[in-house]
């Protein structure tokens, strides 16, 4: 059996878990969400804990246990203290401000861009070079930070762009005559 998938995963308090034919809910204070269940895995609950036994002893069962095990944990982890992605906007000029659903960003185009936020993901600015994505769907937060960075990745020369805050950008010496 996968490693990850022989972990159960514990329910905080205040976090309610629906299972019905073929999915799963996780509902909590920040939110409410559901994830289709492969039919190679069973969820069992015992109190406030699931686990992810594989129905039979293929490679396949035991991958999608472990898979569907970090998927839930996510669920889990994102209903109850959610997930946030931080940006940098490095560059003179760059700036980001939140207005309600909209990101506006400056960066150096001959126009401004104009990020909309899906629902469930807020986005913030604390300063005008700074950006904190929160939601608790872990892979639409990463997808909307990966989205924002796309519209100006860092360049290695002078590293000006839009960059993660934890991301080291590896500079490019310059062409010697």
């Amino acid at each position: 059996m996968s490693r990850v998938g022989k972990n159960p995963v514990s329910l905080p308090a205040g976090v309610e878990v629906t299972l019905s034919a073929g999915s799963i809910a996780v509902k909590g204070p920040l939110g409410v969400l559901t994830q289709r269940v492969d039919p190679r895995v069973t969820i069992s609950r015992d109190g406030a804990v699931l686990s992810f036994p594989p129905v039979d002893e293929s490679a396949e069962a035991n991958a999608m246990s472990g898979t569907y095990r970090a998927l839930v944990a996510n669920m889990v982890h994102g209903v109850s203290k959610g997930f946030e992605k931080r940006l940098q906007l490095v560059g003179t000029g760059f700036r980001a401000q939140a207005q309600g659903a909209n990101l506006n960003l400056s960066l150096g185009f001959s126009h401004p861009v104009v990020h909309r936020m899906p629902d469930g993901i807020k986005a913030e600015t604390p300063t005008q070079t700074e950006i904190v994505i929160k939601g608790a769907d872990k892979q639409a937060v990463g997808q909307v930070a990966a989205e924002i960075r796309a519209y100006r990745r860092p360049e290695p020369y002078k590293g000006k762009g839009v960059r993660y805050a934890d991301e080291r950008v590896v500079l490019k010496d310059v062409k010697k005559k």
